[in-house]
């Protein structure tokens, strides 16, 4: 707190607000036993530089305070602390100035110099760089990435030229001087050169974009074309690595893997973007080098492969299993998402159990069991939902073949409180089919919490596994045709306390 508050205090008198990250904040207060902040300048002429240069020159490489106007623009100033209160501070001030001088006359150059060579350029240099020596090149990298963003363009209404467009610029920024003495300013850079060099905003600022959300909670892209390009990186990056046999083991993710599932969830999540996983999974997966594709083929599908060109026949008949894993990988990474949202356990298995394919259907499922869970009738229909399915296993283990019984045969419904259910349920079906279709689950379960009262008549009343066959069976499937109904959107039973 001494520093943060002598630090606060130097800003002032320099008639601005410090930036005080925590992580600097305690990096400093651990190397200072005496903190003593000094308020120093920066030359006029290096004000010029991009903000976020100046930034990371200041407090990364210099562990120093950058001081902010009331609008949270940068201003010509920083604050240095010293470990000791000296009696002369304005040597100690000029020494830090001695020393940030020349770190901003370095990056100067670089951006000048960076300037006046067209991203384009940089691209071709990227064969040159290898991402992961069994996934190849930058440049390799790069042009899967514009296929998987010309797939998902379109599910977030952004033309797919444009798509390729931006995504071809995406790494070229990694070759410029001033990320490679930065390597932290990927992306950022790429923004401000493309906007120097003419090229559309859209795509100077999804240069930038394609690495949100950059750290757990900050906000994803805000622009479409950024979220295609975000989505695009991290599906690559996920199917690249899991092939290449390095997906994380414990406490050990090189990759960071996690945090780019959780990126890639809470981008289609927050960015409301209808995007068939799977599916587009199978792309990325279908995209990896052919050699990598086909020892990870052969690896989660217990097989070797020893023709090529049966491999490439059968490719996309035996990418399930990779896609499954990935897909888990992914809903594991949602499940954390949604855990820190307050989202109970029970009700995450719930719809995960359904394994949508689309996760902003998934979160409607989700929304609608939180809805359903409020109810007086949950626990009731939960706990029937949960007897009914143990019924039905337990037919099915006895060599009961219910799908062969065939639908509800109306004139073997004998008892009343059976009759009340079968039209319940009917009811219930004409009632929700189109709000499921649709979407709306909330209607659609709170409708379906109606049943509570046939469903306990037919328990209190009814023997489902009657003696005489016929009965039984019509029983049998009169559940099944109860459970199919709560399945359209949750596997309800997993709620029962």
């Amino acid at each position: 707190e001494r520093v943060r508050a002598q630090v606060s205090a130097a800003a002032q008198s320099l008639g601005g607000t410090a930036r005080l990250p925590e992580d600097l904040i305690d990096e400093v207060s651990n190397l200072t036993e005496w903190p003593c902040a000094i308020a120093c300048s920066i030359p006029a002429e290096y004000m010029r530089l991009p903000e976020a240069v100046i930034v990371t020159t200041i407090e990364t490489h210099q562990r120093f305070f950058p001081v902010l106007d009331g609008a949270g623009q940068l201003l010509p100033s920083f604050v240095g602390v010293a470990n000791i209160d000296s009696k002369d501070p304005n040597e100690i001030r000029k020494g830090y100035e001695r020393v940030v001088r020349p770190r901003l006359a370095d990056a100067a150059f670089f951006f000048d110099q960076d300037l006046k060579q067209p991203l384009a350029e940089h691209v071709e240099a990227l064969k040159t760089v290898t991402y992961q020596q069994k996934l190849g090149s930058l440049h390799d990298k790069t042009e899967r990435v514009i296929a998987l963003a010309r797939a998902v363009a379109p599910a977030v209404g952004v033309d797919p030229g444009l798509a390729e467009a931006a995504a071809r610029l995406s790494k070229a920024d990694l070759q410029t001087r001033m990320v490679g003495e930065f390597p932290e300013l990927q992306g950022l850079m790429g923004r401000h050169y493309a906007l120097a060099q003419g090229q559309p905003e859209a795509v100077a600022v999804a240069l930038d974009e394609i690495y949100a959300p950059r750290q757990s909670g900050v906000p994803i892209a805000a622009s479409p074309l950024g979220r295609v390009l975000a989505i695009a990186e991290r599906l690559d990056t996920l199917a690249g690595i899991f092939a290449v046999g390095l997906k994380p083991t414990g406490n050990k993710d090189p990759f960071a893997l996690r945090r780019a599932a959780l990126g890639l969830a809470r981008t289609l999540i927050e960015g409301n973007i209808r995007l068939d996983l799977p599916q587009i999974l199978e792309k990325a997966v279908l995209g990896i080098p052919a050699q990598s594709l086909k020892d990870y083929l052969a690896k989660v599908a217990n097989n070797v492969f020893q023709d090529d060109t049966l491999l490439g026949k059968l490719a996309d008949q035996l990418t399930a299993p990779a896609v499954n894993e990935l897909y888990e990988f992914i809903l594991e990474r949602t499940r954390a998402y949604y855990s820190e949202a307050g989202i109970t356990a029970d009700v995450f298995e719930a719809v995960a159990a359904r394994r949508p394919h689309d996760l902003v259907d998934f979160d409607q499922r989700l929304k609608a069991v939180l809805a359903f869970k409020q109810l007086p009738a949950c626990q009731s229909l939960a706990a029937a939902n949960k007897r009914i399915r143990n019924i039905l296993r337990k037919a099915g283990e006895s060599g009961i073949d219910i799908a062969a019984v065939g639908g509800v045969d109306e004139s073997r419904l004998h008892h009343d409180a059976e009759r009340a259910l079968y039209s319940a349920i009917r009811s219930a079906e004409s009632d929700t089919g189109a709000r499921f279709e649709a979407g709306e689950y909330v209607q659609g379960l709170t409708r379906l919490a109606e049943l509570q009262a046939p469903v306990d008549g037919f328990f209190d009343g009814v023997m489902v596994m009657a003696d005489e066959v016929a009965v039984r069976n019509n029983r049998l499937a009169l559940l099944e045709r109860l459970s199919t109904l709560f399945l359209r959107t949750a596997d309800i039973s997993l709620l029962a306390g």
